[in-house]
């Protein structure tokens, strides 16, 4: 049984799960908030161009920025998470290092950010396009399980290697 594990020796049934351990997420979590993430840019793209769409946005880089400053179980999202949906499941299988769901949610605010400045000064395309990608990457996650950004942060770790202290 490793140090994760959710079980009592020789008990069947899992026991409650534990808090979040340091650095690490439930991995549904963050896929609830990618459905969540969804909505929200599906109706910013609906909606745009208009200042309902724009700040709606805005509502959205917000909750990245969150996500990137605090980690994602630390969320408006992670505490809806947290509190109404993983009460309902079992413990996880496994948990998830922190660390690339982290950046996932910096590269949402990159480009919620772009989008914010292409609605904000009239370059709607440009804002589109950025919502667009956004919204691709959530959907990802959300329906999958696919986290780009999380891909992405594993293939920049591998290409600069291993950190040394």
């Amino acid at each position: 049984m490793t140090s994760l594990d959710t079980r009592t020796p020789g008990a069947g049934a899992p026991a409650a799960a534990p808090a979040f351990p340091e650095g690490r997420v439930d991995p549904r979590g963050p896929q609830f908030a990618a459905v969540l993430t969804t909505g929200v840019l599906a109706v910013v793209l609906a909606t745009a161009p208009s200042t309902f769409a724009t700040v709606l946005l805005a509502v959205q880089a917000v909750l990245f920025a969150s996500g990137a400053l605090l980690g994602v179980a630390r969320t408006p999202y992670g505490w809806l998470f947290r509190t109404l949906v993983r009460p309902r499941l079992a413990a996880p299988r496994e948990w998830e290092d922190a660390a690339p769901p982290r950046f996932a949610q910096t590269v949402g605010l990159v480009f919620a950010v772009v989008g914010l400045v292409g609605l904000a000064s009239g370059a709607t395309l440009v804002g589109l396009v950025a919502v667009g990608f956004a919204l691709a990457a959530a959907l990802l996650n959300a329906v999958f399980g696919f986290c780009l950004g999380c891909e992405m942060y594993l293939a920049l770790r591998r290409l600069t290697g291993p950190r040394t202290a």
